[in-house]
């Protein structure tokens, strides 16, 4: 696909400024992940040029940044731009900076994060989005996917969109409490992290506050089931939903370097770390965007939805 050209001037005929007229946006697949080149992150970005970021992200659920050498105050300020932060209760922190979650996974800590998800839907006000910053990384391996949830959706048969349109499910953060159990949390301080993170209940399907389209809401860290039906029923769409996120024609795959920066909407997409690259460091850096509560209303999807590539067995399970 070709690149896409921001316009010079604005709808109301006046001259973009330079550091917005400069972005040119490089799709990497069909409906999913842009690359933005003429831009730099380092510099203080006019409203204009955050104003075609926004854009772009909306578009195409995540972008990619290459060769942006950023100090971490550059990382905060523009991540900033779009909504406050949140600090990870359970992650670990950047020493003097509570915002940025430092990630490491070498020999002695094995990266875990390979499997699909959304990021925080235990909290009842899940993140709008994260910026990830890729530090040293290994010469081989250690990608990230990335899914189109609107696309997983859309391509479910309408008898099982009828089904889960409207439904509920409760959400909770399993594997960090096992983790902090691990580490010698007591039962007073684990029970304190449960009355602080109550079990959210979130939209199996979610309208996207700012698009109005439908995506796919439900992932396999953190949805442990679907209200309001039999328990196996729950984990017979469970399971069809989470498949959805794994069809590639769906995916995007973003292989990192040095400097490279991903920004995703974690309304839209689902996220998958590979780890493949053991014992190899990698070291990343992710500041995350507060969202707000997920909600479902059918009025706001657009009325008309653009055509779907997909064929062969995607068609066929999408018409059966």
């Amino acid at each position: 696909m070709t690149a896409t050209e921001i316009p010079t001037e604005t709808a109301d005929g006046s001259e973009l400024p330079d550091d917005a007229a400069s972005i040119t946006i490089h799709p990497q697949s069909r409906t999913i992940g842009a690359e933005l080149r003429g831009i730099d992150l380092t510099q203080s970005l006019s409203d204009e040029a955050i104003a075609v970021v926004r854009q772009a992200l909306l578009d195409w659920k995540v972008l990619f940044f290459r060769d942006q050498d950023l100090a971490t105050e550059h990382h905060l300020d523009f991540a900033r731009r779009f909504g406050a932060l949140e600090v990870h209760p359970f992650a670990p922190e950047k020493p003097g900076y509570p915002e940025v979650l430092a990630i490491t996974h070498d020999d002695e800590s094995p990266g875990y994060e390979n499997l699909w998800h959304s990021d925080v839907t235990w909290r009842l006000a899940p993140s709008l989005g994260s910026v990830l910053r890729m530090l040293d990384g290994p010469e081989l391996g250690g990608d990230t996917l990335f899914s189109d949830m609107y696309a997983a959706y859309d391509g479910l048969p309408q008898r099982i969109k009828d089904e889960v349109d409207g439904l509920v499910a409760r959400h909770d953060f399993t594997g960090f409490r096992r983790k902090m159990i691990r580490r010698g949390a007591t039962p007073e301080q684990v029970d304190e992290f449960n009355a602080t993170y109550p079990n959210p209940e979130h939209p199996v399907i979610r309208t996207h506050p700012e698009t109005g389209r439908k995506g796919i809401y439900v992932n396999a860290a953190f949805t442990q089931e679907i209200l309001g039906i039999s328990a196996e029923r729950s984990a017979e769409l469970l399971n069809i939903l989470y498949t959805q996120a794994a069809y590639p024609e769906y995916q995007v795959r973003f292989s990192w370097q040095p400097n490279s920066i991903a920004f995703w909407d974690n309304r839209s997409c689902q996220h998958y770390a590979v780890s493949d690259y053991y014992p190899d460091r990698r070291r990343v850096e992710r500041v995350t965007i507060i969202g707000d509560t997920p909600y479902y209303d059918a009025s706001q999807q657009p009325a008309e939805l653009p055509e779907r590539p997909f064929r062969g067995v995607l068609k066929r399970w999408t018409d059966s």
